[in-house]
């Protein structure tokens, strides 16, 4: 069957679909690199802005995929939603060509908060428009895990046919029996860890090393700049306070605030802290109080390590995450990321959701490196795949990919080798070639 690919990227749909026998014949990706890379990897041309182009110019086709802009939907950035001016109206376009077209069926993807945004109202908005349009459909968050493949990402997968979805049945999850090692590659790029963020681990190391193991590590955030603090943030907050009441405490580190400008004593205080918020949210506080708990309790042991971890460069390597339980307490035998909300440490059994930001790519402890394109490729299904030069890039590129191999299960149960006689006739007596899953 003949099927396009819209928002491409690095073509998850086209990866998966192809091996399965049916024919891509129209793409469209907005940005050149990876444009230029999909005629690279699957030999077509590909339309750079699907809102110049109108529906009547797209060639008939019988399977609609796209991983429409999730940028709106999506809890890392500011979830405006259909209002959004630059991504919010790509799923109208995208209805518009179902309207026209009538393809048989379709396989979209998105963040799974487009499920809930808005109080659901994005949810019942798209699949209205999509029922009025003639389809039935139906929706299922799946994550690569749930495959046997050892990366936790989870993602809104929204399926339809004009003929009704009786048919179709969702594929089954399967236990994880592979691990992380099992996806690490001989790559030709592997990017070494820094020196500067071995020094932070380095620090966190020695930090965690100080306590006995009768005494459990946090499982909450660890927040060091909240080590001496008194700044109130139950009753009231810093944004909500007086001048002077603010002078009478301590910031980040216990730094006192007394005879500051109230511009300054901003600036001692965490970033969180600095909100304009009249009150705290409850988490915020939680976290707050069992810091400055655990910091009593501790203090006389860890104050030479907060010294060191006060003089990183970056505030957000000043807290960490540690999600590893009772398990053996060596950073190096776990995941490691850099995130904004801390240094993050997780068992060694499953990745870290690929994203788009490449500060947060995920760090191999016990090799001291990133992971590399070439095994982010493997963890999205697209194993041998050309992907951009630059390793941000490559890396921008596969977190916002579909995993080509969820996709190919929900393409096997969805579409049925029979004659198409809607509205297009496109194409009769297609028999499909037997393929192999792709292999993860």
């Amino acid at each position: 069957m003949k099927f396009i690919d819209l928002f491409a990227g690095l073509g998850g749909f086209h990866f998966a679909l192809t091996k399965m026998g049916h024919e891509c014949v129209f793409a469209s990706e907005k940005k050149e690199n990876l444009a230029k890379l999909y005629k690279e990897n699957y030999n077509i041309e590909v339309n750079r802005d699907i809102r110049l182009i109108s529906p009547d110019k797209i060639p008939s086709h019988e399977i609609l995929c796209a991983g429409f802009p999730c940028q709106p939907f999506s809890k890392a950035g500011k979830q405006k939603g259909l209002k959004d001016e630059n991504n919010g109206s790509f799923f109208d376009i995208l209805a518009e060509i179902l309207n026209y077209h009538k393809p048989k069926y379709f396989i979209l993807e998105n963040v799974r908060n487009l499920e809930s945004h808005d109080d659901f109202k994005t949810w019942d908005y798209i699949s209205l428009r999509l029922e009025d349009l003639g389809y039935s459909i139906d929706k299922k968050i799946f994550s690569p895990h749930q495959f046997n493949i050892p990366q936790h990402r989870e993602r809104l997968f929204i399926v339809g046919c004009l003929d009704g979805l009786n048919h179709f049945k969702w594929p089954e999850t399967s236990t994880l029996t592979k691990s992380t090692k099992d996806f690490l590659r001989q790559a030709h790029k592997t990017r070494l860890l820094e020196e500067e963020k071995k020094h932070v681990l380095n620090v966190w190391q020695e930090f965690l090393d100080i306590f006995p193991k009768k005494t459990k590590i946090p499982g909450f955030p660890i927040w060091a700049m909240e080590f001496g603090a008194d700044y109130p943030y139950e009753t009231s907050t810093p944004y909500s306070s007086s001048n002077w009441a603010l002078g009478k405490s301590k910031g980040s580190f216990g730094v006192p605030l007394k005879n500051m400008t109230r511009e300054d004593k901003f600036k001692n205080l965490p970033s969180y802290a600095r909100t304009k918020q009249e009150v705290f949210p409850t988490w915020k506080q939680n976290y707050i109080r069992k810091n400055r708990e655990f910091y009593q309790l501790h203090k006389t042991n860890i104050d030479s390590v907060i010294k060191k971890i006060k003089k990183f460069n970056n505030s957000s390597w000043q807290k960490l995450e540690w999600n590893c339980g009772d398990s053996r307490r060596n950073i190096k035998d776990y995941i490691i990321q850099f995130r904004a909300s801390g240094v993050r440490i997780k068992k060694p059994d499953i990745f870290p959701s690929l994203v788009t930001v490449s500060t947060q790519v995920p760090i191999i402890g016990w090799e001291n490196r990133y992971i590399s394109p070439e095994e982010g490729a493997a963890l999205q299904s697209m194993e041998g795949i050309k992907l951009p030069e630059n390793l941000s890039t490559s890396f921008s590129a596969l977190g916002n990919a579909v995993n080509a191999k969820i996709v190919k299960l929900i393409a096997e149960k969805l579409i049925i080798n029979q004659p198409c006689d809607h509205r297009n006739n496109l194409t009769s007596n297609i028999i499909l070639s037997e393929h192999q899953h792709i292999d993860n």
